[in-house]
């Protein structure tokens, strides 16, 4: 499915970075030497972005400001301007010894200080409440006065493990996470914050934690001897509006399939001469035992009608996906008929709010509430949105994944019938014989690069079109 996973591709919880960072720490590394190797990693990528001109260092009491410490004395030693700020002292150990190895001076106010680069190491991935006024005010003032701000670790004013952010973020160039990525890096409000994302190796080992940032995938073209049926049949099934499942259906022609097949009650408008659409009572159209995968929700519509389409699609215990109606009408009695292991859902926030007060969830994030419903189910969740995560259960490697997360794809895919289309491409998938983990993360892929084959401002047809092009680009 994927390339192989790398230690550096894991995303850790705090809980699971203390442990990391404890495990070397027994094996003989010092707290020292693990916030030099933080440090001085962090400071190679602000050397390079400062490029001879002012930096000011705001370092925090814990060891997050021991890292800026550590970064001001590499760019020191290079003979970059450097202007450290601590409004608070240092207050664990490792902090006071890397402030006493730092030859320049330090201050503790921030009043009219500016440059080129603004380096954040406040507070770092332990925050759990919001910054008191006079700090919040001093990140925001050396945002503003400076050309361009870096957050080592995580800005000030993020929870890592939620991305929630406690306080308004400013606009930072750039985040360098320290020894593994974080949740915050890709999930949660602060995600599309951060900048450019960069990675400071210090030693961690793989930890197991189940979450990974999510390598790109490998699509196979079909084997020589492949005809349509085994390349896959998807049935696209259609309802009250035609336009959206007419959307997915054309998506999904061009996302691996086969064959595919829209089934709805009347013919809609212009349907492409590839496109077999069946207009028969949909128990009749269901009998064909070719059918490999079923796509159910797109213009399904809420009625009576819908729900007993709903119905007839889910006894047939199909790998499915589930999207946009289908999700408002989904509910216990469904799933018991149905075979929720092999059936991928595509909430976008509100749909999954919804989908975890049906099924009992509760969850302090977007991320936790999608792996709760995951977990309380047995069905995929792609968690829909600018911070898109898959949650189920795939393999790499033997590394187990059950949280799969993407860098941030490009933001006009913010347009009506883009998740049409992502539906399409993941039913697709899915018919072609990808597990539904697989073919989620193949689908958030695809989807993210037709977007990128396709420009800024394009409508949903035509990243539809484009899908092609990203298939090129992960075979």
């Amino acid at each position: 499915m994927t390339q192989a996973l790398q230690k550096t591709d894991q995303v850790l919880t705090v809980a699971q970075m203390q442990a990391a960072e404890q495990a070397l720490i027994d094996a003989g590394t010092s707290i020292d030497e693990l916030m030099q190797r933080a440090g001085r990693g962090a400071g190679e990528i602000v050397w390079r972005m400062a490029a001879g001109r002012k930096v000011t260092v705001l370092c925090g009491p814990g060891n997050n400001g021991g890292d800026g410490y550590v970064i001001a004395q590499l760019l020191h030693e290079r003979g970059v301007p450097v202007q450290v700020v601590a409004p608070i002292a240092p207050k664990t150990d490792a902090a006071s010894n890397a402030r006493a190895l730092y030859a320049g001076e330090v201050a503790s106010d921030v009043a009219g200080r500016s440059g080129a680069v603004f380096v954040d190491c406040l507070f770092g991935s332990g925050l759990t409440r919001e910054l008191s006024n006079d700090l919040a005010g001093a990140v925001e003032g050396l945002i503003l006065s400076h050309e361009m701000s870096v957050a080592i670790d995580l800005p000030s004013g993020v929870e890592s493990d939620s991305g929630h952010c406690f306080d308004r973020l400013g606009e930072y160039r750039a985040t360098i996470a320290l020894g593994a990525w974080k949740f915050a890096h890709f999930s949660g409000p602060a995600a599309t914050q951060m900048g450019r994302l960069h990675l400071v190796d210090i030693g961690v080992g793989k930890q197991g934690s189940g979450a990974y940032l999510m390598p790109r995938p490998r699509i196979a073209p079909p084997w020589p001897g492949a005809h349509k049926y085994s390349r896959g049949l998807l049935a696209v099934i259609g309802g009250q509006m035609p336009g959206a499942p007419l959307l997915a259906a054309k998506a999904a022609m061009r996302a691996g399939a086969g064959y595919v097949k829209l089934l709805t009650p009347d013919m809609p408008q212009g349907v492409p001469a590839s496109l077999v659409v069946d207009t028969q009572v949909l128990d009749v159209s269901l009998e064909d035992a070719r059918i490999d995968a079923l796509l159910i929700g797109p213009g399904l519509g809420l009625g009576e009608d819908a729900r007993e389409r709903m119905r007839l699609a889910l006894d047939l215990q199909l790998p499915s996906v589930l999207d946009a109606d289908a999700l408002r009408l989904l509910d216990y009695a469904m799933l018991q008929d149905a075979e929720p292991e092999s059936i991928v859902v595509t909430p976008h926030e509100g749909e999954l709010r919804a989908l975890c007060e049906t099924f009992g969830v509760s969850g302090d994030c977007k991320r936790s509430r999608a792996a709760g419903l995951q977990a309380a189910t047995g069905m995929t969740v792609i968690a829909k949105g600018p911070d898109t995560t898959v949650h189920g259960e795939g393999e790499v490697d033997g590394e187990t994944i059950l949280t799969g997360l993407f860098r941030p794809a490009s933001s006009w895919l913010s347009v009506a019938g883009s998740g049409d289309v992502l539906a399409g491409i993941t039913a697709s998938r899915l018919a072609s014989g990808e597990e539904p983990f697989d073919a989620a993360v193949q689908a958030v892929w695809l989807h993210g690069e037709a977007a990128r084959c396709t420009g800024p401002a394009f409508s949903a047809d035509d990243l539809a079109a484009h899908v092609p092009q990203a298939m090129t680009a992960l075979r």
